[in-house]
């Protein structure tokens, strides 16, 4: 009964282990396939840097240096001469022919009446510097002249120097009895013959300023000179009105 036992045991322990076997081997493969199909259907998780290097091309070899350029070779042309060191040196051979040196003939002596310095075998009587010394010498240099300004700018005190004729303005009687005085302020060009040119206002009471303008028109200035030649000039011209003159 026992060993009826141990066989009947042993068929089972035999099924099991076939089932066993087979069921494994089946789990494997699925394994695997799920290992294999996996990297096909999720491409992003591939490493892409690795593939970005297997599917780049390696760059170009660098192109190969220039050859060296041919270095110019200078041909020094050794001149043979007589004198070394400044000596005269003896000559290894014989020359074959002798190269005759002449002499310059000397000037001849200065004429009577020529000048120290002249050009030997001038005309007597010559200029010194020869020729062009003489065309330069006997030209006339003309002096050039300064240009003259326009108009001079002058102080009221210088022009008021130069003043020859002053007309007194008339005070405005409406002025007097308001009570009105003050200075005017002109500004004034006189001309090359002392008359007065171009008189404007600066500064002044409106009630007081006409009366200034008729009485400066009037009046006459020396010619203010300027290297000795008469020019306009440009000045400013004050007229007072005091009523303690009125």
């Amino acid at each position: 009964m026992f060993e009826d036992s141990l066989v009947e045991s042993s068929g089972r322990l035999r099924t099991k282990r076939k089932w066993t076997t087979m069921l494994s081997f089946i789990l494997q493969c699925v394994l695997i396939g799920i290992m294999v199909l996996i990297p096909l259907i999720y491409t992003e998780a591939l490493p892409k840097q690795q593939l970005m290097t297997f599917l780049v091309a390696p760059p170009p070899p660098p192109p190969p240096p220039p050859p060296p350029a041919a270095i110019p070779v200078k041909v020094v042309k050794v001149i043979q001469t007589d004198i070394v060191n400044g000596q005269l040196r003896t000559p290894t051979k014989i020359p074959e022919k002798i190269a005759m040196i002449k002499e310059e003939a000397a000037p001849p002596p200065m004429t009577t009446g020529g000048v120290i310095g002249g050009v030997p075998g001038g005309v007597p009587g010559g200029s010194m510097g020869g020729v062009i010394g003489g065309i330069i010498g006997s030209t006339p240099v003309a002096v050039p002249r300064v240009a003259m300004p326009s108009r001079v700018r002058v102080s009221a005190g210088v022009q008021q120097g130069n003043l020859i004729n002053q007309v007194k303005p008339i005070y405005p009687a409406i002025a007097k009895s308001a009570r009105i005085s003050g200075a005017v302020v002109l500004q004034a060009e006189i001309s090359k013959q002392g008359t007065i040119e171009n008189l404007r206002v600066i500064s002044g009471h409106p009630m007081l300023v006409q009366n200034a303008l008729d009485a400066v028109r009037q009046w006459r200035y020396k010619p203010y000179l300027l290297n000795g030649e008469p020019v306009p000039v440009e000045t400013t011209i004050t007229v007072n009105f005091t009523l303690s003159g009125g």
